[in-house]
């Protein structure tokens, strides 16, 4: 067990910082968290550094005076256990606290069980972590249906344009797509920041979590990843040239680095559960900035980026997404609702001459597919609607579309 005169001191500490630190950004997540439902715990993840700390920090802050904060990925705390909850709680009785915030808790072993302890207590309790496992394996056993899931992420396109003061536009756009949204970066604009968050995911959120040993192999296959998004790739396609041993273990890895909000895949839409699998899945990042930095391809693929960005929106969203491919014909993005394709969307950079037959085709063969009469391009910076075959296709820049999807 941890000292308690060396918890509460570190408690102590935190709680000055935060009452010192005013000058954040509030985050549009914030309006929608609503601390009177005692009998659930709110649940906030998303990759380390994105704001999540912050976040709670603004909301204690509203309740100060019956509040207690405790962030436990901190050195002081490292080693924490169940048992040293018993230190919590003498915390708790003492201040009168009715507001529980609880920062990057996966930390501790078993602490689902004094947070669940804590809702039956009446206390009202926040949680955040950097895992999308706690909203599975810990979240499915003791919090099951005592808790709302939160996801947060680095600042969207009109976070970005408040915290930079900016208008809607391309040029606005462009400097979104090549800085990112992370806010700590933002502020400081030094890119070790982003060197070492990624580290921390890889180490600490992956190799850690997962008692993994091969960390050559699996930053090969971060790097690669980050170099392909919007790209299709295979487990078994990838064993031999990052001479990993086998399609499971890439996909393993892969999954890993979806739990750490790191990466993301999509697979191909079809009814048969079957067929999603065996298919190739496409890639994307958390972030552009990001992505930016670790990418190996000295070739800017504006495209792919573009593709990139549109997809972390709708994953803000929560939406379902798919990708189309059929008979040659493709189409980068099925959104459905429980599994029935409601909209399509494809992305390019520019449409031209060149490449407007085959975009449009992929898109109206998927429209017919799915008996869908308007579907949506998203380009950089053109407006258009047009009809083919029957079907309306809109062309709408992406800072517009970003910004009235908000």
């Amino acid at each position: 067990m941890i000292k308690q005169s060396e918890v509460f001191r570190t408690i102590e500490n935190q709680r000055n910082a935060i009452l010192c630190n005013t000058d954040t950004y509030p985050r549009q997540l914030l309006a929608t968290l609503d601390l009177q439902f005692t009998q659930y715990a709110d649940i906030i993840t998303g990759i380390r550094r994105c704001g999540k700390s912050t976040l709670v920090e603004q909301l204690m802050r509203k309740h100060a005076a019956e509040s207690l904060y405790v962030n436990f990925d901190t050195p002081p705390l490292f080693g924490f256990t169940l048992d040293d909850f018993k230190t919590i709680d003498i915390l708790i009785e003492q201040t009168g606290a009715h507001f529980l915030f609880f920062d990057e808790i996966q930390v501790v072993e078993g602490w689902e069980v004094y947070v669940r302890s804590k809702i039956d207590a009446h206390k009202k309790v926040v949680v955040t972590g950097s895992n999308a496992s706690m909203l599975s394996r810990e979240l499915g056993t003791r919090m099951t249906g005592r808790h709302i899931s939160h996801r947060l992420m680095p600042f969207s396109y009109t976070e970005f344009l408040g915290y930079k003061k900016l208008e809607p536009n391309l040029e606005s756009l462009e400097l979104y797509m090549r800085l990112g949204g992370f806010p700590a970066y933002l502020q400081t604009m030094h890119a070790e920041l982003l060197t070492d968050l990624a580290t921390d995911v890889l180490y600490r959120d992956i190799l850690v979590r997962y008692g993994l040993r091969d960390e050559l192999s699996l930053k090969m296959l971060m790097t690669f990843l980050m170099g392909n998004v919007g790209n299709l790739v295979s487990g078994n396609k990838l064993t031999q040239p990052l001479r990993i041993k086998s399609p499971q273990t890439v996909l393993d890895y892969m999954a890993y680095m979806e739990n750490a909000y790191l990466l993301f895949s999509i697979p191909k839409f079809s009814y048969s559960y079957r067929s999603q699998v065996v298919n190739p899945k496409k890639i994307y990042s958390i972030d552009l900035g990001l992505q930016a930095l670790l990418s190996p391809s000295f070739n800017d693929d504006e495209g792919h980026r573009l593709e990139n960005l549109v997809f972390i929106e709708l994953y803000r969203q929560g939406a379902e997404v798919y990708y189309y491919n059929e008979g040659g014909s493709e189409c980068d993005f099925v959104v459905c609702r429980n599994h029935t394709p409601e909209k399509l969307i494809q992305v390019c950079a520019e449409i031209t001459h060149d490449n407007q037959e085959r975009e449009y085709d992929g898109l109206t063969a998927a429209m017919n597919t799915f008996s869908i009469d308007k579907g949506l391009i998203i380009t950089m910076n053109q407006n258009d609607i047009s009809y083919h075959n029957g079907c309306e296709i809109t062309t709408m820049p992406v800072w517009k579309w970003l910004s009235s999807s908000e």
